[in-house]
């Protein structure tokens, strides 16, 4: 089962398949002592659409606390690299997510900035992803333009439909 929903105002789509989702849902902050989870999310380019089938999960070098989580565990890179040789050099580096400790997350001046320095090295658009306690919110970048895909209640009720 996919996920669709528009990229911008093109007949684009983000395609995320919910099984991807499904296992990025346990890492929502729901607890107090809940850390920051966060990985890379992998896929396919296909013409204008972007279909995201897989996303690397937190792991043991990662630093994480209840604000913010550093990336430091090489198995992100080293699973992103497998995927891309084992696929022809097809399944790619689409994007990021991570979560926030918050019902309707935003995202900060400091995922702002981050973002705008990984559009600026990339060719190709990214998907970003920011999970919260209760929604979620995406993402497109290209260049220095970051764009929000949809608001919460759209969103929802979009996945609701594909469900």
């Amino acid at each position: 089962m996919l996920a669709k929903l528009p990229l911008g105002s093109s007949d684009a789509l983000l395609l995320i398949e919910t099984e991807v989702l499904k296992e990025l849902d346990p890492y929502r902050q729901t607890h107090s002592h809940s850390s920051e989870s966060a990985g890379v999310l992998l896929g396919y380019r296909r013409g204008d659409h972007i279909h995201i089938v897989q996303a690397t999960l937190p792991a043991a070098d990662d630093v994480r606390s209840r604000s913010s989580f550093w990336r430091r565990d090489r198995s992100h890179q080293q699973i992103a690299t497998r995927e891309w040789r084992r696929s022809g050099r097809i399944k790619d580096y689409l994007g990021e997510w991570h979560t926030h400790p918050e019902a309707t997350p935003t995202p900060s001046t400091v995922d702002v900035s981050e973002w705008r320095s990984l559009c600026s090295r990339n060719k190709e658009p990214l998907i970003f992803v920011i999970l919260g306690t209760a929604g979620n919110w995406y993402g497109i970048g290209f260049g220095a333009e970051l764009q929000a895909l949809l608001d919460l209640d759209e969103m929802e009720h979009e996945l609701s439909c594909n469900s």
